[in-house]
């Protein structure tokens, strides 16, 4: 971990530096409940700071004016020395957070580096600049970085996020003020260091941990040209309001009510490690989990049997045992959150299958039993809101209409899956699912393909070389034919 001492510091311009004031944010662990640190609480003034050294950085720092070749060589020195704490990043994580320590060696830290190093294999492929020529005129047609980009993480995936933000911003030749999580505020710290030691121009990336209103004020700051944020779709939306106002660029990857199709010929063994991996990942706590879980009625008994297996069997405990499975939620206030949707399901009809309360011999750390409703109808409050903790809905179809619509029905569109037998009828019907990414069989996408989502699950899209479109405007210079010519000589 970062030196104690940083804790009471925030990382502005390339150094670590005095907060404004006094005013701190509790870091407590949501396994023991005890406070881990206090880190200072961003102000006003802090954030004038933090945009003002990123804005000399990009205005009239080194930073947007290196050819591309010499970012990305910043950006491997980034990816080397992430790669030699790999461990100790693993484990500030779990600490703040409460991921299972196996899950933040791997989704956390392993997929953080993964993703990285797939930016810098798409950055020289990407078209940063080139020549269209027409019988209405010639262009020169370049991406130039959006300018100075406020990057708003969540708390879920700390550095997976600030990587999915920054590095395509670093390479497009962007500056940023990354706003960590009050929740997980610690990963930044270490994270701060890596930056120091890969060389990277002072005031090119600032951190400033910060309550709600703090951030609002980042988000309007009129020193900022991009906001970049992941999180709540309420969040969302208020962040999306008042960048309006002034037509400030924003990206938004919010929510999700994520489906599992599961045809009546899907092949159960496929489907019960995917549910495993993929609906109850992180606690329960990741955005794209499918939580609602739609199968083929003649399936429903045999699938039924063994979730409840599958569930039961998990090890939930310490965080940073490996061999947990299942750790606490975040915090006291979102094991209430998920507590109350709990006994919504009750009220509104749906049948506790398994879980449904806190876990025996666990009176410490904010833990919820890994829960499975059935009889879940469309309509009901846990079919529709998102819950964000380790609870599934189990919804029954009799064909493959009622299916994809059961699916469809919902306010977001972010992820989803299709199991079936016949992998080209999976994407028929994967077609025909109104959200971003649908998984064939639990396949996973990669980090080459665009994320994001349909309807109330976002605007704009983040990974592949669409990620970096997120962080540039186009600019069209006309071009006499002699000039475009010699740009761009004709086959």
């Amino acid at each position: 971990m970062a030196p104690q001492d940083h804790h009471a510091q925030l990382y502005i311009g390339g150094t670590w530096a005095a907060p404004a004031t006094d005013e701190k944010i509790e870091v407590t662990s949501p396994y023991t409940e005890e406070v881990l640190a206090r880190v200072p609480a961003g102000s006003r003034t802090d954030v004038d700071r933090a945009v003002s050294a990123a804005r000399e950085a990009f205005d009239h720092g080194p930073w947007p004016r290196m050819p591309l070749a010499e970012r990305m060589d910043v950006l491997r020195r980034l990816a080397d020395h992430l790669a030699a704490r790999h461990e100790e990043m693993a484990a500030v994580i779990s600490k703040e957070m409460g991921c299972p320590i196996s899950l933040s060696r791997t989704m956390q830290t392993t997929g953080a580096q993964l993703l990285l190093d797939s930016f810098l294999d798409l950055a020289p492929r990407y078209e940063w600049s080139t020549v269209r020529r027409s019988n209405t005129g010639n262009a020169l047609v370049t991406r130039e970085p959006v300018g100075v980009v406020a990057a708003v993480v969540p708390w879920n995936a700390p550095l997976l996020v600030t990587l999915l933000k920054l590095v395509p911003a670093l390479l497009a030749g962007c500056t940023a003020v990354l706003k960590p999580s009050p929740e997980a505020t610690l990963d930044s710290y270490l994270f701060a260091d890596l930056l120091r030691d890969t060389g990277l121009p002072a005031g090119v990336v600032n951190i400033v941990p910060a309550e709600r209103e703090v951030s609002e004020y980042l988000v309007t700051h009129s020193g900022v040209d991009k906001v970049s944020f992941t999180g709540s779709t309420a969040a969302g939306r208020r962040i999306a309001a008042l960048c309006g106002q002034d037509l400030r660029r924003v990206t938004l990857e919010l929510g999700g009510k994520s489906a599992a199709v599961i045809l009546d010929d899907a092949d159960l063994d496929v489907v019960l490690p995917s549910l495993k991996a993929l609906s109850l990942r992180n606690n329960g706590q990741a955005c794209s989990n499918k939580t609602r879980i739609v199968v083929a009625r003649s399936r429903q008994a045999e699938l039924l049997d063994r979730l409840t297996e599958m569930v039961a069997s998990l090890s939930v405990g310490d965080p940073a045992d490996p061999d947990t499975q299942v750790g606490p939620v975040v915090s006291r206030g979102q094991r209430e959150r998920v507590e109350g949707y709990i006994e919504i399901g009750r009220r509104e009809g749906a049948k506790v299958l398994v879980g449904g309360g806190r876990p025996a011999g666990l009176d410490r750390g904010w833990f919820v039993e890994p829960t499975v409703f059935t009889d879940v109808q469309p309509a009901m409050r846990i079919a529709r809101e998102e819950i964000f903790g380790p609870v599934l809905g189990v919804l029954a179809f009799d064909d493959e209409d009622e299916a994809v619509a059961i699916a469809n029905d919902s306010d977001y569109g972010l992820n989803g899956s299709v199991f079936t037998t016949d992998p080209e009828h999976a994407l028929a019907v994967a077609r025909r699912i109104r959200t971003g990414t649908v998984e064939l069989n639990g396949n996973v996408v990669g980090f080459h393909a665009p994320i994001g989502g349909f309807k109330n699950s976002g605007i704009g899209r983040e990974c592949g070389p669409e990620g970096f479109d997120a962080y540039v405007e186009p600019k069209s210079y006309g071009l006499p034919a002699s000039l475009a010519d010699a740009l761009a000589p004709r086959s």
